[in-house]
């Protein structure tokens, strides 16, 4: 892999020749400009507005405009002499539980290769240590015009750095949330678990970008000359106005995906109730037990006897069909 920055981790004294390589890259798929009369490209073309003349890249530079409008010439040996420690160093302030980290915050995600024979041991001693203290270290450094955070964590056997917006870019979600308020019943609750509990979890890396896949399936029936794939006709069906029957309908239709039934979810969605009802009828058997004199007692176990010979009778009598069957 290409790396993008070379420099160093500090860490304390401690100074790991590093190269910075993406961790991450883009699958998507990328359409070009074009004139939709005859298809021609779309370019852009960079002129100099005082010249009046196409330039080439080796010509352009970076420029600050100020206030009044002037252009302020910055050179990349301007940017190169910078007064700061992270110009060309991953400086490491602090180390702190991963859970710290508000996921809000994270961007970018990049590797640490260690440069050298002489770095394997510093880079090793950083990655074992951030490894046992269960922490993330967090750092300053400078990339591409500008100072930014990132918090070094252990991928593997490697350290990956992931670039975190500073505080202050992470707006508030104030405003974000309904204004109303809004009461959940314990039934809706009990689906909403049941939902989760029967989605269950997935492995990532069984997800995929089909969306990708059927553009690329669009590309591929135009070269060939084919009509593109129809798109599926959307599922029919009015608005579910009613929470509840689209919680429970949900349920269903995952379970329904999984090969399971829908009443061992149905039933853990009515448990409480179902332990009321039960409690609210052995209670008053108990009374009435208690009120009963020892004559009815008698009289009840004997026609109880007479009963479950009776039952059991009938069981076996209806016991060759259910094996039959």
């Amino acid at each position: 892999m290409r790396s993008i920055w070379n420099g160093a981790i500090s860490f304390g004294l401690v100074s790991i020749p590093i190269k910075l390589v993406n961790a991450t890259e883009s699958h998507s798929i990328s359409f070009r400009q074009i004139h939709t009369e005859d298809g021609g490209r779309i370019r852009y073309r960079k002129f100099c507005e005082l010249e009046d003349r196409e330039v080439t890249q080796a010509e352009i530079g970076k420029g600050y405009e100020d206030a009044d409008g002037s252009i302020i010439p910055i050179t990349d040996e301007d940017l190169s002499r910078l007064p700061l420690p992270t110009a060309k160093t991953i400086e490491i302030v602090a180390f702190v539980p991963a859970d710290r980290i508000d996921p809000l915050q994270m961007d970018a995600a990049y590797y640490l290769a260690a440069s050298g024979a002489p770095a394997a041991k510093p880079y090793t001693l950083l990655r074992e240590a951030l490894k046992r203290s269960n922490r993330v270290a967090i750092a300053k450094y400078a990339l591409r015009g500008r100072e930014r955070l990132g918090m070094l964590r252990v991928v593997g056997d490697a350290i990956a750095m992931h670039g975190l917006l500073w505080p202050d870019e992470v707006r508030s979600p104030e405003g974000v949330a309904p204004d109303a308020g809004v009461t959940v019943r314990d039934k809706e609750l009990d689906l909403a678990d049941a939902l989760m509990d029967t989605l269950g979890e997935v492995d990532l890396d069984d997800l995929h970008d089909e969306y990708r896949e059927a553009v690329e399936e669009v590309i591929a029936a135009k070269v060939a000359g084919h009509a593109p794939p129809e798109a599926p006709e959307p599922a029919t069906g009015g608005k579910v106005l009613d929470l509840m029957a689209a919680l429970e309908n949900s349920v269903r239709a995952a379970q329904e995906s999984r090969g399971e039934t829908a009443g061992a979810t149905a039933a853990a969605a009515k448990k409480t109730p179902a332990k009321k009802t039960a409690a609210s009828a052995k209670k008053p058997a108990s009374k009435s037990a208690a009120k009963k004199t020892p004559a009815k007692t008698t009289a009840k176990s004997t026609a109880k006897k007479s009963t479950t010979k009776k039952t059991a009778a009938s069981a076996k009598k209806t016991a060759p069909r259910k094996r039959s069957a």
